[in-house]
C-alpha cells in the first residue's frame, strides 16, 4: 500500500483492513521504548528478552515471553484516530508507554520461570487461581500492601497483576523502591521478593513455549471501522439513571430565558472537552466512558428543556464536581476498567 493512507481522511481510513496498513514496529518511535525496556533489564541482570510486537490491544500472551503492544502506537496517524475514536491513546507518551512495557515485562517473568507456582509466592501475593475479574474489583485506595505504579491501584486488581506492579516497580531505573516504599510493610516485602527472585534467576535461561503469537496486527483482516465498533462496546459504561433532580439543581434558570443564550445541552456540548478532561484527571477513568455519560446527560438536560441559571464558571465547576461524583461512586461499586 502506498504511503498516502497517512493522509486519507476519518472516514476513508477506518476502511482499511489492519493487515493492510504497513506498520514496522523497528521503524517507529517504540524502537526506543524497546531498546529501553531490554537496557533496562540489563541493568537488573535479567537475562530473558520477552518478544515485542504490534498486536491489538496491550498485553502478554499466558506462558509466552512476549509483549503485544497496540498498533496504532506505530505511527502517528493511528494515534490521532486512536485519540478521536477513544478520546485517549494508551500509552501514547514515552513515560505511559515504558510503565505499561514494564507491567508487561512483569507477566513475562512470572512466565519465564512460572514463579507463580511456587508456594511462596502464593503466600505472598495470593493464589493466582483466584477469579480473575480486572474490571470489576473493588480498590483500597490507602492500602500500603500493593504498590503504586499504573493509574487506578491495579496492582489490587489480582494477584498476576499485583505480581506485574511490583515487578514494573522495582525495574524501573528512576524509582528508589525502598526509599519511596518506607513504612510501607505489605508492599516491600513484595519488593524484595522480587529482587530475591530476581538475583535466583539473574543468569538462568528462561522456559521459551513455542507457538503463534496471537492477535498479530499483520494477520488482522478486520477494518478499523470494525475493530473500534468492537472496542467501543466493550468499553461502554451503563451509568444509573438517576440524575433528573441533580440537573435540574445544577440547571436552575427559568424555563422562560432564551434557549439561544441559556440551554443546558448547549452549555454542555460547548464544554464537553474540558469536562472529559477534567473528570478522567481526578478519577482516574477513561475518557470514552466519560464521554458516553457526558452525551447522556447533555441529551436528557436538552429533553427537560433546563437553563443555566449562575454564572458559567459557577456553572462549570459544579457540574464538573457533579460528573466526577457520579463516575467515582460508579467506579467504587460497578466496574473498574483496565485492560492490561
Amino acid at each position: 500500500m502506498a504511503s498516502d493512507w497517512t493522509h486519507l481522511k476519518d472516514e476513508e481510513l477506518l476502511k482499511l483492513r489492519i493487515c493492510d496498513i504497513p506498520l514496522d514496529l523497528e521503524k517507529s518511535e517504540l524502537s526506543d521504548r524497546v531498546i529501553q525496556l531490554y537496557d533496562e533489564l540489563d541493568a537488573k541482570k535479567l537475562v530473558f528478552r520477552p518478544q515485542i510486537y504490534l498486536g491489538d490491544e496491550w498485553f502478554s500472551p499466558e506462558g509466552m515471553l512476549a509483549i503485544s503492544i497496540p498498533f496504532y502506537l506505530a505511527h502517528p496517524r493511528l494515534k490521532e484516530l486512536e485519540q478521536r475514536m477513544m478520546f485517549e491513546v494508551e500509552g501514547g507518551t514515552p513515560v505511559w508507554c515504558q510503565r505499561l512495557l514494564r507491567h508487561e515485562a512483569g507477566h513475562c517473568f512470572d512466565h519465564a520461570y512460572r514463579f507463580s507456582k511456587r508456594r511462596k509466592w502464593r503466600e505472598v501475593f495470593g493464589s493466582p487461581d483466584q477469579e480473575y475479574a480486572p474490571e470489576t474489583y473493588h480498590p483500597k485506595p490507602y492500602s500500603k500492601s500493593y504498590v503504586s505504579h499504573l493509574d487506578n491501584w491495579y496492582a489490587q486488581a489480582h494477584p498476576d497483576e499485583d505480581f506485574a506492579e511490583t515487578f514494573a516497580e522495582w525495574l524501573a531505573p528512576e524509582r528508589d523502591w525502598k526509599k519511596r516504599y518506607k513504612g510501607w510493610a505489605g508492599a516491600l516485602k513484595k519488593l524484595s521478593y522480587v529482587e530475591e527472585l530476581a538475583t535466583e534467576v539473574h543468569e538462568k535461561e528462561p522456559i521459551r513455549e513455542k507457538g503463534t503469537l496471537p492477535f498479530q496486527a499483520s494477520r488482522m483482516k478486520t477494518t478499523l471501522a470494525k475493530y473500534y465498533a468492537k472496542r467501543k462496546k466493550e468499553h461502554e459504561t451503563d451509568y444509573p439513571d438517576f440524575y433528573d433532580g441533580d440537573l435540574k439543581r445544577i440547571f436552575n434558570g427559568d424555563p422562560s430565558l432564551s434557549k439561544r443564550d441559556y440551554s443546558a445541552a448547549a452549555f454542555m456540548a460547548k464544554k464537553r472537552k474540558e469536562l472529559i478532561d477534567s473528570v478522567a484527571y481526578w478519577t482516574g477513568e477513561r475518557k470514552f466512558p466519560i464521554e458516553g455519560l457526558v452525551h447522556k446527560l447533555e441529551k436528557r438536560a436538552e429533553n427537560l428543556e433546563l437553563r443555566v441559571g449562575r454564572t458559567h464558571a459557577d456553572t462549570h465547576l459544579q457540574l464538573s464536581a457533579y460528573l466526577a461524583t457520579l463516575v467515582t461512586h460508579y467506579l467504587f461499586t460497578g466496574k473498574f476498567k483496565r485492560r492490561v
